[in-house]
């Protein structure tokens, strides 16, 4: 006859079924933080491999140093007098200009 503890299998066994008798209330409970952990651990490694890479500019971001689309950077009717604008476009006063 052979004995109890020849192989792994036994062993496996009479583990998983003590944690069924003893910890069976407690199992959702475990696989649900096990399965947030996974989920944090995926996101923290993708950030990983991403970081430091520039992000992928899309048009939706601002441009520094230049005015898109500016409504007082347009002449009205070619007046230019009105002091919100002139005709070269620029929002710069007449003394400033360069």
């Amino acid at each position: 006859m052979g004995r109890l503890f020849d192989g792994p299998w036994p062993i496996v066994i009479i583990i998983i079924v003590a944690l069924l008798l003893f910890a069976a209330p407690k199992l959702p409970a475990m696989a649900r933080s096990l399965g947030q952990s996974m989920r944090i651990i995926k996101s923290e490694v993708k950030e990983m491999k991403n970081d430091g890479k520039p992000e992928a500019k899309d048009g939706t971001d601002p441009v520094e140093g230049k005015i898109v689309n500016h409504p007082q950077s347009r002449p009205h009717n070619g007046d230019s007098s009105s002091g919100t604008g002139s005709a070269d476009g620029t929002d710069v006063p007449p003394s400033n200009r360069v």
